[in-house]
């Protein structure tokens, strides 16, 4: 969870992110948007303003508030003062701590179970601790490299640090951000750096005080800010200014903007013959540019 991660294909629609996979939200962050994902797992004092629909099951930890519905087709968690302003609906069973408040009832197919269920990551730990104690050390690291592996995470899981904040205005982190490939995301994005894949469509600007990297075919709609190297890929298109330490962009990219430095830009070439790409420098020092 030390880092902001938005898997490949994931949509952010006017009220809800959705995602092809699961979801796991860390401690106190705020999000205006509802969630529809496989599995949801949401930490202390979490706030979700919007619905959240899972295929899988759905844990929510002490003391979070959903002001939306939350429907699951398999088990739903709920820690203790838990406040859903809607309905819940689950297919199967129901575990709820003490002092939970569900507005608008619940529904359920399974049995419902008050005791106050393991926060996400004590399930986790006991699970990986019962699995040692039989001796099935193949099995435990199975299961810690689907649950840590960056390719996983990547392609499949959407993990918000704790504290981040998501709306319709900004995605705030004061973590790192990856944006995966074939995304559709909707806000400013003020992070500690951010690595966007390919294809991607950002409504917003993006501010970060490390690195930006912008993948082949994106199109930003709005300006990009970093204290160190901003890097665009083939075919991206920048509808607003470019600020930043260094540029690396390659020559089929667009920037409608102006382009500000302090160290110049570099333009990469295709090599036709070779297929590979030559890095051409252009400016020194300050350079203000301005793109049709």
């Amino acid at each position: 969870m030390d880092g902001l991660l938005i898997p490949d294909y994931t949509v952010m629609e006017e009220h809800s992110i959705v995602v092809e996979g699961d979801v796991l939200v860390g401690n106190y962050a705020d999000l205006s948007f509802g969630l529809i994902a496989n599995t949801i797992v949401a930490g202390e004092h979490v706030k979700v303003k919007g619905n959240i629909i899972s295929e899988n099951d759905v844990r929510i930890d002490m003391w979070s508030e959903i002001t939306g519905d939350v429907r699951t087709k398999t088990d739903a968690y709920l820690g203790e003062f838990v406040k859903i302003n809607g309905k819940l609906t689950a297919a199967g069973n129901l575990d709820v701590g003490n002092n939970v408040k569900i507005s608008e009832g619940y529904d359920i197919k399974g049995w419902l179970v008050v005791r106050n269920p393991l926060p996400f990551i004590m399930f986790i730990f006991f699970y990986l601790m019962a699995l040692l104690h039989l001796g099935n050390e193949e099995e435990v690291e199975k299961a810690l490299g689907e649950l840590f592996s960056e390719e996983v995470s990547y392609n499949r899981v959407m993990t918000i640090p704790g504290k981040t904040r998501i709306n319709l205005l900004e995605i705030n982190t004061t973590s790192s951000a990856v944006i995966g490939n074939n995304c559709r995301i909707t806000g400013n994005v003020v992070s500690r750096s951010l690595a966007m894949g390919k294809h991607v469509v950002l409504f917003g600007s993006i501010r970060t005080s490390g690195v930006i990297s912008i993948g082949a075919g994106s199109t930003v709609h709005g300006n990009l800010v970093s204290r160190e190297m901003v890097k665009i890929g083939r075919n991206c298109h920048v509808l607003g200014k470019i600020a930043a330490d260094s540029v690396i962009m390659h020559e089929t990219a667009k920037v409608d903007g102006t382009l500000t430095t302090l160290k110049g830009t570099t333009i990469q070439k295709d090599d036709i013959e070779g297929l590979n790409e030559i890095e051409t420098k252009l400016f020194y020092g300050f350079t203000l540019l301005e793109h049709a």
